[in-house]
């Protein structure tokens, strides 16, 4: 089953036609969905994009480029919610090295404090890790959660292989489909396939076949013949590996099909 492990399917980019996107992206066979919040703002939407689509699954967590807007309380806000039980993940969380002003001593105090809800609540976390693979992975050996998925990855194979030897899951999307973007390319075509989960993060990192447009899960399916050709394997094999990954990485997708629970046999998929 194909699973896009992260849109954000309640961004205003979609308020205006949000079913019909999902529907296009059911058509292509994306069978589900797991929206991450970027921070207390948006925890009632997610959750109810969740309530009304079951093929919609949701995580909590605050965004490390929208910190400066959090206030301490909201890490409470955040506990209750994990606490109440529905996310399947704690996300999206982790660290930005990119922006200018991004305020990383911020950024990490947050960080830690949310890598300690996920061992709390004992739940997988979706990381944010643009220019921040190494401060990363320093706080996920510290904080030990029970794994994840680092998304939109762009590190070095070094840095590929300890994420995955703390148990975390790669997601590749829509860089992937440029020809320029060879470093990604590469480890998309040669990482053990079983450490990759696929994902658009739309309504952004549009496809090469889209640069400049709106993002959308159903380009999911493109991308899986894409990592196909790179690794020169079908695109059967693809949708098969990466959908048990992705339940592999976040077991609470499986409410979904529950058949597709970890460690259920592959026969008949």
């Amino acid at each position: 089953m194909l699973i896009d492990t992260h849109c954000h399917l309640d961004a205003a980019e979609f308020d205006g036609d949000r079913v019909a996107v999902l529907d296009e992206a059911r058509r292509v066979g994306v069978g589900a969905f797991l929206v991450p919040a970027i921070g207390v703002g948006n925890f009632d939407a997610v959750a109810a994009l969740s309530a009304v689509h079951p093929d919609c699954c949701h995580a909590y967590g605050i965004h490390p480029m929208y910190v400066r807007q959090a206030q301490a309380s909201d890490l409470e806000c955040l506990r209750q919610r994990l606490a109440e039980g529905g996310a399947v993940a704690v996300g999206e969380i982790g660290l930005d090295g990119f922006v200018a002003d991004g305020d990383l001593p911020l950024q990490t105090r947050y960080f830690e404090a949310q890598l300690g809800l996920a061992r709390e609540f004992d739940l997988p976390v979706v990381l944010h890790v643009r220019r921040a693979q190494d401060a990363v992975l320093k706080q996920l050996r510290r904080f030990r959660p029970r794994g994840g998925i680092a998304h939109a990855f762009n590190g070095s194979r070094q840095q590929a292989e300890a994420f995955i030897g703390l148990g975390f899951r790669l997601g590749f999307g829509g860089a992937m489909t440029y020809s320029g973007s060879t470093r990604i390319r590469d480890l998309a075509a040669s990482l053990p396939l079983e450490s990759i989960v696929l994902e658009t993060d739309a309504p952004d990192i549009p496809p090469a076949w889209g640069a400049g447009q709106r993002n959308a899960p159903a380009n999911l399916g493109r991308f899986a013949e894409v990592l196909a050709g790179l690794r020169g394997i079908t695109v059967e094999e693809v949708v098969r590996v990466t959908g048990r990954n992705a339940m592999d990485a976040i077991p609470g997708l499986a409410r979904v099909n529950p058949l597709l629970m970890p460690g259920v046999s592959d026969c008949g998929r």
